[in-house]
Order: structure tokens, then sequence, then C-alpha cells
């Protein structure tokens, strides 16, 4: 890492200088465990209701055409499910 150079007759403990540390992203790591409990907390309603709203999209772009309920419904929870994981990490971390 490159050191930095004050300006000739800069005083460091000048606090009208920036703190070099301020300008650092902050550290990487594993997520804030509120992200996580936020994510864990899909009801059993929310996620059935994700699985609608997605098999319904999925028969309005086929028209709506009779007989194809329960084949939407199970591309849908697949689908949803899927993304789901995905959303928590996919396999156990």
């Amino acid at each position: 890492m490159a050191n930095r150079r004050l300006p000739a007759g800069a005083n460091p403990a000048d606090p009208a200088l920036p703190d070099p540390t301020a300008m650092r992203p902050p550290p990487r790591g594993r997520k804030s465990p509120t992200v996580a409990q936020n994510r864990a907390q899909l009801t059993p309603d929310a996620r059935r209701a994700l699985i609608a709203q997605n098999a319904y999209l999925r028969a309005e772009r086929r028209g709506f055409e009779p007989g194809h309920e329960t084949e939407d419904w199970l591309a849908a929870e697949a689908e949803t499910d899927a993304l789901l994981k995905v959303g928590h990490g996919g396999s156990s971390q």
C-alpha cells in the first residue's frame, strides 16, 4: 500500500485534514445478522403468494388457455423455490 504524503508544512494532527480511515470501504465479511434474519422470516403464506403471482404471470403469458393450471403452479413453485434458495446464498454456508 502506498504511503500518502502530506503537503509541505501540513500538520498531521490538524483537524482540517481529512481522516484517511474515513475513506476506507467497510470491512468485507459476513452479512449482518439483521439481513439474514429478514430473509429467513418468509412465512408459508408469503411463499404461497409469490408462487401464486408467478403462476398467474405464466398463465397470462399463455393467454389464460385453460387446462394448464397445475403445470403453471408446479413450474412457478419450482422457480420461486430456486429464487429463494439463491437469495439465501444457495447451499448452506
